[in-house]
């Protein structure tokens, strides 16, 4: 499908009169080009100057451009994708191509949300323009964030207070957070936090040098409004005492006041380096002995020498094609597409079973996550950011290097299709090139039996997957987002965590109740890393169902080894509940509970079964930690169960997408829109268009050896065929004999042509 478009000459420059020029999508859910983008904010300005009735917009900010996706029934039927097994596809519609944006009024400090459409001549025209309730904040820009820090470090008592420890105004640095909550300040009051750190050098690691107050910044207005000073803990003879009577926060006062009300002494922030770039761990580095004694002599860094390279080789080419946003992969199709609020978006994924293409999901994204911490004094409490809706985790996405973050043959979806794009505070397009990876790995034995009888044979099949990743930078942390996809038929989300630990200033011999002393005067608290992954399912079709499956002993508890029934006491068996309403459930360690996804419109030929694919989350289920009724969870009601299951309602903006509610910056609450209200409707959710929200997580205590990178940790789902297929959809999958493999040391005669039962 084409069309055409008005674009501004080019998308990096100042918006000038726009001109046509064709624009060609291939499939319905493509992205927005650099090009709409800039073409979409420009119609807006000029919908402003020329079309309102009042003239109150003065300066716009645009804060989001994205694609708004057809309804569901539509897109299905431009692909020929049928709606229940057996059925044709539903007749073909005309699709209009949508565009949704957020941005500010900055003088007013209003927001607004418009909606878009491309007519047939290749204009857009706004089709709704509405102003967001008072205090609804639209998303955190990159743009913000980085004045964030302009703002803090122009500040004179900012300069004052930091030359009071031994730090100059250059060497004052900061992250900018969400103020995360805080009754403090209206809500009207676009409000950030800024965490403090010093950077002695260049390059130096500002990290290991945090300092001991943090400033709350209007982002509009670009002012310092509060300094506040945590107070600290003491030891005493009756244990760990805080410096203050009580861990809420005071009131607002001028920085003299705030530090006075902490009750402590100021703390310089820790001068050693503990950098991560190795040409400067040459030079600051020292050998450590045992438990981080000082060793004898000071011996100069070097990398290991003792690595031999490891390539990765496929001589004649990939086993996957591309299409412009479009996949296939060994039976696998799916449509990939960068989401400046979701990071990676996989959409009409379906398998080719023998000829016949199976829709199994229809869209699978992140669709929120929060990261609470733990240590109860005031301002650490605010820091729970929600880096999906409160920043955008596409727009944190980091620009990918061949051979460094993606190893072997690999296909970035840009630039060959396009680049992942959105929105400047202008309107021109941001473009991060390379920003999602797809490659092939071998990820050990897929299936492997002998007989091991004299003369019999062994077929052993290695395990390949598909990978589509994204890496995304949230000021100190990254995030690594990979989708795996099997020859089997399965799928996994694995979520792995690494960067440096979000720190705070430590006094000399101070006790640290909520954190793990990672250096001296470093402070890491403990906190929770909580992902929320949404699953729009098509098991065969739109009409599914959640079945709840529990493990139990045979005759439970009260039996006794001895029974007739049960006479060895080793039996167990399983139960089946299929969730009839929406609603939300736990997780049962005792019971091995897990869910599935069925479609009881088509049975598999010999269990009996309904289709359907399972979900396993032992790899990552994380009860939250905060109290019921606490800051954290009034905010991000989604962490308090592992899966939520809703009835999917389409309306003129889409269908129920976040978890935690579409604008997340300063909620003090969990709005309407958003999963905890949507299961309170109890919608019929048997053999319906469902949605299933997972919760998955990690607890972090920190270690030292989390210091000064973290080594990656891991948070993985599951997703797999259980009687979808009508046995192992690997069996055709070629046995491996790799010619190419050898002895790892010369003289052993071991080579591939030994292995001549494999076939």
């Amino acid at each position: 499908m084409s069309s055409t478009v008005s674009v501004p000459a080019t998308a990096t420059t100042t918006q000038k009169e726009p001109q046509t020029v064709p624009i060609e999508f291939k499939h319905p859910l493509d992205p927005l080009t650099p090009d709409e983008i800039t073409a979409v904010t420009l119609t807006i300005r000029h919908y402003i100057t020329s079309k309102l009735e009042f003239k109150p917009i003065k300066a716009v900010k645009f804060i989001t451009t994205y694609l708004l996706p057809p309804p569901k029934k539509d897109v299905l039927a431009y692909l020929s994708i049928p709606l229940a097994p057996g059925k044709e596809p539903e007749p073909l519609v005309q699709i209009t191509r949508k565009a949704e944006v957020d941005f500010l009024d900055v003088l007013n400090g209003f927001s607004y949300n418009v909606i878009l459409s491309l007519d047939s001549e290749g204009k857009w025209t706004v089709n709704t323009f509405d102003k967001l309730p008072d205090g609804v904040q639209p998303q955190i820009s990159v743009e913000e964030l980085i004045a964030c820090e302009k703002t803090v470090k122009a500040d004179k008592t900012v300069q004052e207070l930091a030359k009071a420890v031994g730090v100059l105004p250059e060497q004052i640095f900061c992250d900018g957070w969400s103020i995360g909550y805080d009754e403090r300040f209206p809500q009207t009051r676009r409000i950030q936090q800024a965490l403090l750190f010093a950077r002695f050098s260049e390059h130096d690691n500002l990290y290991a040098h945090p300092m001991d107050f943090i400033v709350i910044i209007d982002a509009n207005t670009e002012e310092v409004l509060q300094i506040d000073f945590p107070p600290h803990y003491k030891s005493t003879a009756n244990g760990c005492v805080l410096s203050v009577p009580k861990t809420e926060i005071p009131p607002l006062s001028d920085a003299a006041e705030s530090f006075k009300l902490s009750n402590r002494e100021r703390i310089p922030p820790p001068t050693k380096a503990f950098d991560f770039l190795p040409d400067l761990m040459a030079e600051t580095e020292e050998v450590l002995g045992p438990a981080g004694a000082q060793a004898k002599e000071k011996k100069q860094f070097k990398p290991r020498d003792d690595i031999k390279p490891l390539h990765i080789l496929q001589p004649e080419g990939v086993s996957f094609k591309m299409n412009g946003n479009e996949l296939e992969w060994q039976n696998w199709k799916m449509h990939i597409a960068f989401s400046h609020r979701e990071g990676i978006v996989l959409s009409t994924v379906t398998y080719n079973d023998h000829g016949e293409i199976r829709p199994i999901i229809y869209r699978l994204s992140l669709a929120e996550m929060v990261v609470p911490y733990g240590a109860p004094e005031y301002p650490h409490p605010r820091k729970f950011a929600f880096d999906s809706g409160e920043y955008g985790m596409g727009t944190m996405a980091n620009e990918l290097s061949l051979g460094c973050d993606c190893v072997g043959q690999i296909y970035y979806l840009s630039p060959h299709v396009q680049p992942g794009a959105y929105v400047s505070h202008s309107g021109d397009a941001i473009i991060i090139k390379n920003v999602i990876c797809i490659h092939e790995e071998d990820n050990g034995v897929l299936w492997k039996h002998t007989d091991y009888r004299p003369g019999g044979r062994t077929q052993t099949t290695r395990r390949r997957r598909l990978v589509v990743s994204m890496v995304c930078t949230l000021a100190n942390y990254e995030y690594i987002w990979n989708y795996l996809f099997y020859q089997d038929g399965s799928i996994e989300i694995e979520v792995r965590l690494t960067g440096i630990l979000q720190v705070y200033a430590q006094q000399a011999g101070e006790p640290n109740p909520f954190g793990t002393t990672v250096a001296p005067g470093v402070n890491a608290h403990y906190h929770q890393h909580m992902f929320s992954f949404r699953i729009d399912p098509m098991v065969d079709g739109i009409k599914n169902s959640v079945v709840e499956q529990d493990i139990i002993p045979l005759g439970g508890e009260k039996s006794a080894t001895g029974e007739d029934y049960n006479f060895a006491g080793n039996a167990f068996t399983t139960t089946e509940t299929v969730l009839e309403t929406e609603g939300a459930r736990e997780y049962d360690f005792a019971k091995e509970r897990r869910w599935r996804i069925t479609n009881s419109a088509r049975k598999h030929y010999a269990s009996g079964k309904d289709v359907g694919y399972s979900i396993s989350m032992k790899g990552g289920i994380t009860p939250i930690m905060a109290r019921p009724d606490g800051w954290a969870l009034r905010r991000a009601g989604f962490t308090k169960y592992p899966i939520w299951v809703v009835k999917d309602v389409e309306g003129p903006k889409g269908g129920r997408m976040w978890p935690a509610g579409k604008y997340v910056p300063q909620t003090r609450a969990q709005p309407e829109d958003s999963v905890g209200s949507w299961v309170a409707g109890e919608l019929p959710v048997k053999d319906e268009d469902l949605l299933v929200f997972l919760t998955v997580g990690t607890t972090h205590i920190p270690r030292p050896e989390d210091w000064p990178v973290m080594p990656v940790e891991h948070v993985n789902i599951a997703i797999k065929p259980q009687s979808f297929f009508d046995k192992n959809p690997s069996m055709d999958v070629p046995g491996t004999k790799d010619g190419k493999s050898v002895s790892a040391f010369s003289g052993e005669n071991v080579t591939a042509d030994s292995c001549t039962s494999c076939h």
